[in-house]
């Protein structure tokens, strides 16, 4: 498999569809954006994809909270279909509204709510990658990146069950914007296959990106996360 094909899911509102569409070309994979209602319609798109992502941004305005109407288009008009998909161990991944899409249809363990600031936060961080079962961190230590939410706080009644058990991908470093149980910044499935997290890394894909780069500043760049994901698509 020279490119797998990876379809990123927009809908209403989400608005990094572009970002992560060109993060993954960079990875080596083919993206393709498409619609939720495109899906809807055409469910089998699915099998030919060997890579989702779920988009960030505000999709349908987070109305009745974030993430919660895309989950419940997705869960009721093609949860099916998207399950299959993750029990192929196809890799999925959620950034930011697409981490709170994934909890709230329970592929993901725990839930965010309000950041513990109580308002909107945009600003960088770094993030650190523990040993963890997650197949889109493997190899990786450290990425800077920045946050865009005001709903990332991320809650889970045993955080440490969660470490125990390899499914915390990615804690913040240094500084804890929103409030997290245990710093925690993304995690995944059991198998490592599906991972959700709230900062984005397709923000931070070329050098450039970083702030103060033309002064001389560099960060760790997130396009190996993409990296991962792709190279684990074409080896299974």
């Amino acid at each position: 498999m020279s490119r797998p094909v990876a379809l990123v899911l927009a809908a209403a509102g989400t608005n990094r569809d572009h970002d992560v569409a060109f993060a993954l070309d960079l990875a080596g994979a083919e993206s393709r954006i498409i619609l939720l209602s495109d899906l809807i319609e055409r469910p089998a798109l699915l099998d030919g994809a060997q890579i989702v992502v779920i988009a960030g941004g505000f999709s349908y305005a987070d109305a009745l909270g974030a993430g919660r109407m895309f989950a419940l288009q997705l869960e009721h008009r093609v949860g099916d279909v998207l399950q299959s998909f993750v029990a192929s161990s196809r890799p999925v991944i959620g950034i930011c509204n697409g981490f709170q899409v994934l909890t709230r249809m329970g592929l993901l363990p725990g839930a965010l709510g309000h950041n513990e600031s109580g308002h909107f936060q945009c600003q960088w961080v770094k993030l650190d990658a523990p040993i963890s079962n997650c197949i889109w961190t493997t190899g990786i230590s450290a990425i800077d990146c920045p946050i865009a939410h005001g709903e990332g706080r991320y809650t889970h009644p045993d955080p440490g069950a969660l470490t125990a058990a390899g499914q915390v991908a990615l804690r913040y470093g240094g500084v804890n914007p929103n409030g997290s149980a245990d710093a925690i910044a993304g995690v995944c499935d059991p198998t490592g296959v599906v991972l959700g997290l709230m900062p984005h890394p397709e923000n931070h894909v070329i050098a450039r990106q970083f702030p103060g780069f033309t002064s001389g500043a560099r960060g760790e760049i997130g396009l190996a996360l993409f990296e991962q994901g792709v190279r684990y698509a074409k080896e299974r």
